[in-house]
């Protein structure tokens, strides 16, 4: 039977197609380690992994299953760069910071393939990106912007895109013009969780599932997270929950807000569908961003109805269906085989949020959408971390993070009504 996640709405293609899913040993009593990692999503495995490989005693606790959340449940899009486009990382930070932190994406880019061709991780890649405008007057910023990015970054994977080439790559006329990467691609992320976690196990790491931290103390130079079932002491702590932290710890609740996001799988197309014939993935301009992609098998995953609290939706075919129609009107009754959920981590400048955020414990979270290739990234740079070189985990840590306004009772409602606005914005 289909394990599904107790903490996301609705039931994944993902789970039904990820194959074999080994199940983990909840902690049956006290533990003591190198490092304890809170969370089994991309980070905490990934940063396991690395951790053991390297012969650190690490512990690694998750409270339901790994990939419940967004890791094995997102979009599977990799992207180019950070989650802002590398000129308006270079007109905020300068040229420089803009292209450390895009070259520090292209490396993650690179380690997340290598990663999984040397630990034999069928990942499902697909090759290719779509970035799409849906308002004409977007349009020449996305020719700016292959420009700027193969002249300024060193980056000649991106074309543009006029509105004719558009459409035949799409098989949609509903958008005017953008850009095509060919130098990334997308894939099937449960199985990635499913790969780490046995990369990491398989080096000596301890990992535990249906073990909730209940509370984390940082004093005389040790850190004890709690459980229900075991204490856990160490010398360092990375908190890898995104947005599934809740009440864990303050200061990252307050950086880190939950945003839902959803997906329809529809029954796989045929091989003669004018859908996406080059097999790319896509994401628009919309700042309630919509994004779809085929499967191996033909099926089309379409994301984008997003909900901004923590209300589990009940209609998410219902919805799915009618943004896949708006775009491929000859899909409107298309059946829709599995419809599912996942609260990904958002920060208001949408940047990653790595702190330490007492001593001796980082979070790391709040990739805002972008998290496939950095989070898995990230990871790796915490056991580097804890090898002696911070200078790259720095690179994060050094971005300004403001908290959401309204403080813990009124920023969840101060954010909705905002981002509303923004979503009522992209229809005008």
């Amino acid at each position: 039977m289909t394990h599904h996640s107790p903490i996301s709405p609705g039931h994944s293609w993902y789970e039904a197609t990820a194959g074999e899913r080994p199940a983990y040993p909840a902690l049956d009593g006290d533990r003591s380690a190198d490092v304890v990692i809170i969370g089994g999503g991309f980070t905490g495995l990934s940063a396991a992994a690395h951790l053991a490989k390297a012969g650190t005693n690490v512990v690694l606790i998750e409270a339901h299953r790994f990939g419940d959340g967004a890791s094995g449940r997102n979009g599977g899009q990799l992207g180019t760069g950070q989650r802002a486009w590398a000129e308006d990382l270079e007109a905020e930070l300068g040229l420089s910071r803009a292209k450390a932190l895009f070259e520090l994406a292209e490396e993650a880019k690179a380690h997340l393939l290598e990663f999984s061709a040397a630990n034999n991780i069928e990942i499902d890649f697909m090759p290719g990106q779509l970035s799409v405008a849906h308002k004409k007057r977007y349009v020449d910023d996305y020719k700016a912007h292959a420009e700027i990015m193969a002249t300024r970054f060193g980056y000649e994977h991106i074309s543009f895109m006029d509105e004719k080439e558009t459409a035949e790559r799409l098989g949609s006329t509903a958008y005017f013009g953008g850009t095509r990467d060919t130098g990334t691609g997308h894939i099937h992320p449960l199985k990635l969780v499913i790969g780490t976690a046995r990369v990491a196990a398989a080096a000596g790491a301890q990992l535990f599932e249906e073990t909730p931290s209940t509370g984390i103390v940082s004093a005389g130079g040790k850190v004890r997270v709690t459980t229900p079932t075991g204490t856990i002491t160490a010398d360092k702590c990375l908190i890898a929950v995104n947005a599934y932290g809740g009440n864990l710890e303050p200061v990252s609740a307050a950086h880190v807000m939950p945003i839902g996001s959803f997906i329809g799988a529809t029954v796989p197309l045929g091989t003669d569908s004018p859908v996406i014939p080059g097999g790319e993935s896509v994401d628009d301009s919309r700042f309630v961003v919509r994004y779809f992609r085929k499967s191996r098998d033909g099926r089309l995953l379409f994301g984008g109805r997003e909900v901004y609290g923590v209300d589990d939706p009940k209609d998410i075919h219902i919805h799915i269906r009618k943004q896949i129609a708006e775009l491929y009107p000859a899909l409107k009754d298309v059946e829709i085989t599995h419809g599912w959920g996942g609260y990904v981590g958002i920060t208001v400048p949408r940047k990653p949020y790595v702190r330490e955020v007492m001593p001796n414990v980082i979070f790391a979270g709040g990739y805002s959408g972008h998290g496939v290739m950095l989070s898995n990234f990230v990871g790796k740079l915490y056991a580097e971390t804890i090898a002696g070189n911070r200078d790259r985990l720095k690179l994060f840590e050094d971005l300004k993070i403001p908290p959401f306004p309204g403080g813990r009772r009124f920023r969840a409602p101060l954010m909705f009504l905002a981002l509303n606005w923004f979503a009522l914005r992209d229809r005008f």
